[in-house]
């Protein structure tokens, strides 16, 4: 029996209503916040409501706002804010020898164990409020926080150098990235990303510098140039956190850290690759334990329920299409998360596995040992599934497979790179697949994008240009009577963008028995997205464009994610 979740609880408590539930899911989707936290903050449940639900939830105490100490509780030596504020703990009292400590996740036991072992004292954990657990930490032990300028300062610029210098001393360079200022320099790298809300830190050697950039919402922002002499401990740092070979630097690697940063648990996914002037990195943050659910991803409510009328059917193909980094992935598993996993099996073989799912199978795809998505594919149907999802559907026989896996009383889900719903069908035609298996299969293909989000913080209204005005009118809908747009006018809580957060835009091609007949027929993707738009298929762009009359996102985002 599968555990209740905390909206579930608050929800037969009847604390909130399930239109609460899912505009915090939605919060959460975007902020990276949990779903109680997201209820809080959007003033569904009040702070000490949310405290005490939630500690009565996980088994443990709760500290409400009035019992956090005036101050530091005296221990001698004070915890590291740097320490605190990662993994969101504090101390709050000392009874006896035992230590009291309000944490945001009392259920991991490393802040407590880390603790007990500093204090040499027992340590209880108490569930408290992550906002006040923070607030507390920064009046309190703010002044500990060192930057990044203050740790280059630290890092001996004469040991650094000989290791950059000497590149070849394996054990010289290991040792200093052993070191506590090269330790905490990649700490506070990836504890920024976290706050910022980055999905990928690049970390890119040139002859200036090392640039440290977070991708935030999409988009790629500079956030320091470090000394190039730091990239040899740096890169080693990370390459010994994700078990890489740090002496290998001719080659491509691939690795992985389970992280917690700013009272976060993230999973890293580590690259390395060869450049001019040394190993660029990049790590992307994924969250072991996202808020999946079709409901904060930004659907028409149309397109929601028909994506997941066809999600319901016992056997076919739904194919999910659109860009690297589109939100492909994170559409299917939140229509996995939604299906029975005690009644039907499901199995998942991925490349890589992005997030972890209750009740799934999910295989990790290694070409190098000949694990591929055909040759996992073949097994999988053995293995009496009735739900397969397979993450990319890249060459002809994926796609055979795939598709007679369909037609032999399995649901297929999977993604394709293709720019619109249409042309999937026209790529698994030029990959061989004859017509009339395809529409004997397909149940409908989703296209989609992900836009930036105005920053309600900063949102402003504006009349919109004439050149936008008949953008807007290629929607289905013409926007008569518009009194205004909105922009973001930049401010501290979006980082000047005028954007905090993302959302999808989707375009949905229900299969018709008039699709069908242009599928036997191989007609082109234009033929076919025509028939599906004169059968009420909702273009990429439509969509867009009533985000823009509702005031989620701007013009310029749509034009941006989609083609003319």
């Amino acid at each position: 029996m599968c555990r209740e979740r905390i909206g579930e609880r608050l929800m037969r408590l009847s604390l909130i209503t399930e239109e609460m539930l899912l505009a915090a899911l939605d919060e959460g989707s975007q902020t990276g916040c949990m779903t109680g936290e997201a209820l809080a903050r959007l003033g569904f449940i009040s702070a000490a409501d949310f405290a005490l639900q939630v500690a009565g939830f996980l088994g443990v105490r709760a500290v409400l706002e009035g019992d956090f100490p005036e101050g530091p509780v005296p221990l001698g030596r004070q915890p590291a804010y740097a320490f605190l504020k990662e993994n969101r703990v504090v101390p709050v009292a000392v009874e006896g020898e035992t230590l009291f400590i309000a944490s945001a996740r009392p259920q991991d036991p490393f802040p407590a164990e880390a603790l007990k072992a500093f204090t040499v004292m027992e340590v209880e954990q108490a569930f408290g409020v992550p906002g006040q657990i923070l607030d507390f930490i920064e009046r309190n032990y703010g002044s500990q926080g060192r930057g990044i300028n203050e740790l280059i300062g630290d890092l001996d610029e004469k040991e650094t150098g000989r290791a950059s210098r000497d590149r070849d001393d394996m054990e010289g360079l290991k040792e200093a990235a052993l070191e506590a200022p090269v330790i905490e320099l990649v700490n506070l790298i990836i504890a920024r990303a976290v706050e910022r809300r980055a999905s990928d830190i690049h970390i890119e050697p040139f002859e200036g510098g090392l640039n440290i950039r977070y991708r935030v919402d999409g988009v790629l922002h500079l956030s320091e140039t470090l000394p190039g002499r730091l990239h040899p401990v740096v890169s080693s740092r990370v390459k010994i956190m994700a078990r890489l070979n740090i002496a290998e630097r001719r080659l491509p690697q691939d690795g992985r850290i389970r992280h917690t940063a700013s009272g976060r648990e993230v999973d890293i996914r580590v690259s390395t690759v060869p450049t001019l002037y040394g190993e660029s990195i990049v790590m992307r943050l994924l969250d072991p334990d996202p808020a999946l659910a079709l409901e904060g991803l930004g659907f028409p409510g149309p397109a929601r329920d028909a994506f997941s009328a066809l999600a319901a059917q016992p056997h076919g193909m739904i194919l999910v299409t659109g860009p690297t980094g589109s939100g492909k992935t994170t559409t299917l598993y939140a229509a996995l998360s939604r299906m029975d996993t005690c009644g039907r099996k499901v199995i998942t073989i991925e490349d890589p596995i992005e997030y972890k799912l209750g009740g799934v199978n999910q295989i990790q795809v290694k070409p190098a040992i000949g694990l591929t998505f055909a040759n996992g594919l073949r097994s999988i149907v053995r293995q009496d599934p009735d739900i397969i999802m397979v993450g990319e559907i890249r060459d002809a026989e994926t796609a055979e497979i795939a598709v007679h896996s369909a037609l032999t009383g399995h649901l297929i889900l999977s993604t394709m790179h293709t720019n619109d719903a249409a042309g999937a069908v026209a790529r698994l035609l030029d990959m061989g697949i004859e017509g009339y298996l395809i529409s004997s299969c397909l149940l409908g293909v989703l296209a989609q994008r992900l836009v930036r989000v105005i920053c309600p913080a900063c949102k402003e209204s504006y009349d919109p240009s004439e050149r936008e005005l008949k953008l807007l009118m290629e929607g289905t809908v013409a926007p008569q009577g518009i009194a205004g747009l909105a922009r973001g006018g930049g401010c501290a809580e979006c980082g000047g963008t005028g954007y905090r957060g993302r959302t999808g835009i989707f375009e949905l091609m229900t299969v018709t028995d008039r699709i069908r007949e242009l599928m036997v027929g191989r007609h082109g993707a234009a033929a076919i997205k025509g028939a599906a738009v004169s059968e009420g298929m909702a273009p990429l762009r439509s969509d867009g464009w009533g985000k823009v009359i509702s005031g989620i996102t701007t013009v310029e985002e749509v034009e941006r994610v989609t083609l003319q």
